[in-house]
């Protein structure tokens, strides 16, 4: 009974795992068209943050069961490149995602060239974004968008809100909204973000102002919800991130600790609307 008992929990724990690892890096879902959005092409001002490594405390919900880890983030800003690799592990588990993801900066602020995926037990998964041929291409699908300007992936989403907000913190007020197109592990569509506002919250590393930025819903998911509070006090990087959707998960990153890493001179990107 004890020997059944045990593996019925340690079933439903690897359940939950999988239910975060989708949280963290499902798909994105699908669009009508094979064409981007062209409300998406949008240039903006961005000043990516300095290269940086940062910890989080990661805790997931899925109905009664509950999960805790860590994630790692190493953000790395060159002259007009950067890259970023994330560490996902889950207490008793190990190591359940990492994703490298690098690229370029331009006129329309981080123009990714390619993300790289690796789920818990699973093959790689790349997302290419072909800028000599301007097409953004998937090694799990055979679906295909032209790059127009501006497209991000699910990783490079977050820092290019951070970049713009270092780039005109002017523009970050309450109401304002930009649209993306962000490409998932299989396909991509437009997500919205909307300022919401500054607002002051707790954290380990003490009390501080923060900017929330959240995710509008999308016609398909209307319960899935993303939302991003970046603190001004420490570069504009990402202090807190809630993710939520529509089977009950809701999972919480928080940031513990930062360590800086030297940075080469960067030039930043100015536009003038």
């Amino acid at each position: 009974m004890l020997r059944a008992l045990h593996f019925i929990h340690r079933f439903a724990a690897r359940c939950l795992v999988l239910s975060v690892i989708l949280a963290l890096a499902a798909p994105a879902y699908a669009l009508p068209s094979t064409a981007t959005d062209k409300s998406t092409v949008t240039k903006h001002s961005v000043n990516p943050p300095p290269s940086a490594d940062l910890f989080y405390t990661l805790t997931a919900q899925y109905g009664i069961l509950s999960m805790s880890g860590s994630a790692q983030i190493g953000w790395r800003n060159r002259p007009k490149q950067y890259s970023i690799d994330v560490v996902t592990t889950a207490t008793g588990l190990g190591k359940i995602l990492e994703t490298h993801c690098e690229g370029m900066v331009n006129e329309y602020g981080l123009a990714p060239t390619q993300l790289v995926e690796t789920r818990f037990r699973k093959k790689p998964h790349t997302v290419t974004f072909d800028r000599a041929n301007k097409t953004i291409r998937f090694s799990s699908s055979p679906q295909t968008y032209p790059i127009i300007g501006g497209e991000q992936n699910r990783t490079s989403i977050t820092w290019q809100l951070v970049s713009m907000a270092r780039g005109a913190p002017e523009r970050m007020t309450p109401g304002a909204e930009w649209p993306f197109f962000v490409a998932g592990r299989k396909n991509g569509e437009v997500w919205r973000f909307r300022v919401i506002g500054n607002e002051t919250i707790a954290s380990p590393l003490g009390e501080m102002k923060a900017l929330h930025i959240a995710k509008l819903p999308s016609p398909s998911r209307e319960k899935q919800t993303l939302d991003l509070w970046l603190a001004p006090s420490l570069e504009w990087y990402p202090v807190k991130m809630v993710f939520s959707d529509e089977k009950g998960l809701t999972l919480h990153q928080v940031l513990q600790s930062l360590e800086k890493r030297p940075t080469a001179a960067v030039a930043h990107v100015k536009h003038t609307p």
